[in-house]
């Protein structure tokens, strides 16, 4: 079955899904208690979805009123995919597709500050404890409030040591875990 918007302007809608099992989208259930715990903050907020797949995450947050989500994924399918739920949701206009390699953008410069960083990469290849070091090592990507949010199969868990992110919140849905993360208060 292909994923589908929850809520928020499209709501309902069905996506894509990315050709071939490259990709694992994100249950439902899963997306809607993500969604149950970022709440009403979703509003006006800026998303970072990495590895995107077939752009669920990021399309939810838009359907649910982000102002912009930059998807970056470096499977030409899944970038494809996503350009096409795009369009389909009408949300085409607060969002950016970008086919290339999610560490080469987070060791770039930023020229935007993401309120939601979003991280669900291939399972089972270390990628996501990656990714974060490099989010950690980047931290001009994150507004002071920012969140981490990481998306593995609760087997691939394990501490990771960051300088300037903290791990705050775990959540186990079925055969998926998600990580929360944000800046270390400087008080």
């Amino acid at each position: 079955m292909s994923p589908r918007i929850i809520s928020g302007k499209a709501k309902g809608f069905r996506l894509r899904s990315v050709p071939g099992d490259a990709t694992r989208p994100i249950t439902d259930r899963t997306k809607e208690a993500l969604f149950n715990i970022i709440g009403m903050d979703v509003a006006g907020s800026t998303f970072l979805d990495l590895f995107a797949g077939t752009g669920s995450v990021g399309i939810e947050a838009l359907s649910r009123g982000a102002s912009f989500v930059l998807f970056v994924d470096l499977n030409r399918a899944a970038v494809d995919t996503i350009q096409a739920n795009l369009k389909h949701t009408g949300l085409i206009s607060r969002a950016q597709a970008l086919h290339m390699d999610a560490f080469t953008l987070l060791k770039s410069a930023p020229t935007k500050q993401f309120d939601y960083i979003y991280i669900a990469p291939p399972q089972y290849k270390n990628l996501w404890s990656k990714a974060l070091l490099e989010v950690d090592a980047h931290t001009a990507w994150l507004t002071p409030d920012a969140w981490v949010i990481v998306q593995i199969d609760p087997r691939e868990y394990q501490p990771v040591d960051l300088q300037h992110l903290e791990e705050f919140d775990q959540r186990r849905y079925g055969n998926t875990s998600l990580l929360f993360y944000r800046l270390i208060r400087q008080d």
